[in-house]
């Protein structure tokens, strides 16, 4: 089957789906480089009419990675929901777009019956404010010993890496975070050597600052998930189990992942009952262009693949779910705008299909980017109900060398809209001293028995 569309007598025609949505996405530096992006603005226009017009249930019949030869092609047709299809079935597009900013849209109860592509069609026809709108009234909450996103909540994945994981430099850092109000999402170190040994002492270190000040935080270690479970065999305090995921089976084996070790995890986590309120026990980091920086996107674009691994990530029921936006470069969002862009068009179809989705808003110091790029997409992500961001001290993580959002910047969010953080992270954090009632930063806040001790007790 194929679609065309006629603008001032040119006819534009599209052979495939897999075409189709590629040339109807906003300009992205990665699927020029891929070579399938539209050639013209005039030919982007003419995609997007055509997808307009394409009926929701299409999306059902014709796979862009055939079913035959990818699992997560296959997850995402085997679980689909026809009951939570039904109220939007009928609709093309077009008329789904309309239907998703009407007052009378029930997102949660469709969120079963949306594939990935689906979302992802109806994101390229969005403006920013529809996207907004859109993923501002979809609600995830998810537990594991606080409850995130809650409404007028707005919570933080504390992220003290080290180049040389010195325990001393890490404990500095939550402490630091946490008297700013951070790390209510996790406490969330990356690795610098993935080694079940490591990964082990990490979460020793931030076990004993959990249970030292009593704070309703959870931990993670982002090595790679084999090596996590490992240290978990070996009687590691594992909270969370982390795994880079994508939207394809390819994509998803050059990071050395299935859909069944993904499971494996999921078990092995909740059998350890850590959790005091939830058992959502996983965490998974996404982003534009990983399928295509592993030669695995099938010639899907780049925004549609990103999207699929959200299904994969609603198969697991995690905790936190967020887009690295900016941190594969310029080959793929080459500047503020396109990384703007597509953080958008992350949280929204994270946030359709029922995902706790939050967002490293980042930036590689050789894209064409800056900090102001990144306040904006700050400010756009909070109002749209961004359930989490980074916070890394100075915005400047020296380990992974990129730039991303402080302590600071979540600060400004809760202030200018209102929010606070998680209920169970706030109440300690007042009962601290860290807060006062009014939920503002007491100028002489500190921890009981101070730095020294602390430090002291994990060197």
């Amino acid at each position: 089957m194929s679609w065309s569309h006629t603008i001032h007598g040119i006819t534009y025609k599209f052979e495939t789906l897999r075409e189709l949505l590629a040339k109807a996405t906003p300009e992205r530096s990665g699927d020029q480089l891929a070579g399938i992006a539209a050639t013209s603005r005039v030919e982007r226009v003419a995609a997007q009419r055509a997808l307009a017009d394409l009926p929701l249930r299409h999306f059902l019949t014709e796979a862009v990675i055939p079913y035959e030869s990818d699992e997560v092609t296959r997850l995402i047709l085997d679980r689909h929901n026809p009951k939570a299809f039904a109220p939007i079935a009928s609709l093309t597009v077009g008329e789904f777009r309309e239907y998703l900013l009407s007052p009378e849209a029930d997102l949660t109860a469709i969120a079963p019956g949306i594939t990935p592509e689906m979302a992802a069609a109806v994101s390229k026809l969005m403006r920013v404010q529809d996207l907004v709108t859109v993923a501002a009234r979809c609600r995830v909450v998810t537990r594991f010993r606080n409850t995130i996103g809650l409404p007028h909540r707005f919570s933080t994945r504390l992220q003290p890496n080290h180049p040389t994981d010195d325990p001393a430099g890490i404990a500095a850092s939550i402490v630091d975070g946490l008297l700013y109000g951070s790390g209510d999402a996790v406490i969330g170190i990356n690795p610098a050597s993935d080694s079940p040994a490591s990964v082990r002492a990490l979460l020793e270190l931030i076990e004993a600052i959990r249970l030292r000040y009593d704070a309703p935080v959870q931990s993670c270690v982002l090595a790679h998930i084999t090596t996590q479970l490992r240290a978990l065999e070996q009687g590691a305090p594992v909270d969370l189990l982390f795994q880079s995921i994508a939207g394809t089976e390819a994509a998803n084996a050059s990071f050395g992942v299935n859909l069944a070790l993904l499971r494996e995890a999921l078990h092995a986590g909740r059998s350890l009952h850590r959790g005091s309120i939830g058992d959502n026990v996983l965490y998974f980091e996404t982003g534009q262009g990983s399928a295509l920086s592993a030669n695995a996107h099938h010639g899907v674009d780049q925004q549609t693949c990103e999207a699929r691994s959200y299904a994969v990530a609603r198969e697991f029921a995690p905790l936190l779910v967020n887009t690295v936006v900016g941190f594969i470069g310029p080959e793929y969002l080459y500047n503020g705008k396109q990384i703007l862009r597509a953080g958008l068009e992350d949280h929204f179809c994270g946030k359709m299909l029922g995902l706790p989705m939050g967002c490293d808003i980042c930036y590689t110091n050789h894209a064409e980017a800056d900090s102001d790029d990144m306040d904006a997409l700050l400010t756009l992500l909070a109002a749209a109900g961004c359930t989490y961001i980074m916070g890394v001290p100075g915005s400047d993580d020296i380990m992974l060398a990129y730039q991303s959002t402080s302590f600071h910047d979540a600060l400004y969010i809760r202030d200018i809209l209102g929010k606070r953080p998680a209920p169970e992270f706030e109440a300690w954090l007042e009962r601290t001293g860290i807060v006062d009632a009014l939920g503002r930063l007491n100028p002489a806040r500190a921890l009981p028995g101070g730095m020294p001790a602390l430090l002291e007790a994990n060197t």
